[in-house]
């Protein structure tokens, strides 16, 4: 069976050591570890030249996906967020096939003719996910979305993180039922509450390993899934290669979960 792509976004590696040695510096990583793609974090970029990352990043046998912070929809407008031009423009130079960004703040009143426009412009493809806020981080707003994208034909994808929803109180297997089949990329996550009262994501145990396969289960097979959530360590390339292998496992009929 043709195995999964796996991608590891390199936020998992903490803001501190990214934006310290460089996302370049994690391509050899991810490469010697088993991975298939890479995303890089725009929030955490310092210095790296877009051409180099592209290059290093073909040359390490990884595609990339490019995430961003900015939210498509703007309280207020209409129109998307004028950004996303930029964004699209950024992710094409860093070499990515996809822009992740957030969905923002989509009305019945947003203009889908004007998004797709902004998206011939562009090769790179968009995934929206969902983020931790009140306006984009529920479900009923992206069944809305992905509602008004079927009928605009638009070559849009989810990107559906899976620890998000804890942020809204949804329930990550309802959204799963209702978006599972506009799922393009998925961000795994577990997601624990501190003493303090706040969520944060953790690395997954038996049972998130065992929601996130039934989870799978409404999502085409063998569904492109990273790691975002902490891998910190000594040997990053053995760490990450154990997950990076966990995370291919998930969705595939009649297999045992490696150890994590």
């Amino acid at each position: 069976m043709h195995k999964p792509a796996v991608s590891i976004s390199l936020s998992s590696y903490g803001a501190d050591l990214v934006r310290q040695r460089g996302q370049g510096s994690f391509i050899d990583i991810l490469a010697s570890a088993g991975a298939t793609r890479i995303e890089w974090r725009e929030e955490l970029l310092t210095v790296e030249a877009p051409a180099q990352l592209a290059a290093a990043a073909k040359a390490g046998g990884l595609e990339s996906v490019y995430s961003s912070p900015m939210e498509m929809w703007l309280a207020g407008q209409s129109k998307p967020n004028r950004e996303l031009i930029g964004a699209l423009q950024r992710a094409e130079a860093c070499g990515a096939k996809w822009l992740k960004v957030s969905l923002g703040y989509f009305t019945d009143n947003s203009d889908l003719a004007a998004l797709t426009r902004t998206l011939a412009q562009s090769p790179v493809q968009l995934l929206v996910e969902n983020d931790q806020t009140l306006h984009g981080g529920r479900i009923e707003p992206f069944q809305r979305f992905f509602d008004a994208v079927e009928r605009h034909n638009l070559p849009i994808k989810m990107t559906f993180d899976i620890g998000n929803w804890h942020w809204q109180d949804q329930s990550a297997a309802s959204a799963a039922r209702l978006l599972g089949r506009h799922v393009g990329y998925v961000h795994c996550k577990a997601v624990t509450r501190r003493a303090d009262g706040k969520l944060v994501a953790i690395p997954p145990a038996a049972s998130d390993l065992q929601q996130w396969e039934h989870l799978l289960g409404h999502m085409a097979q063998g569904v492109m899934r990273a790691a975002e959530y902490p891998l910190q360590g000594d040997d990053l390339v053995q760490l990450t290669r154990e997950h990076v292998a966990t995370l291919a496992h998930l969705g595939q009929s009649k297999r045992n979960f490696p150890h994590v």
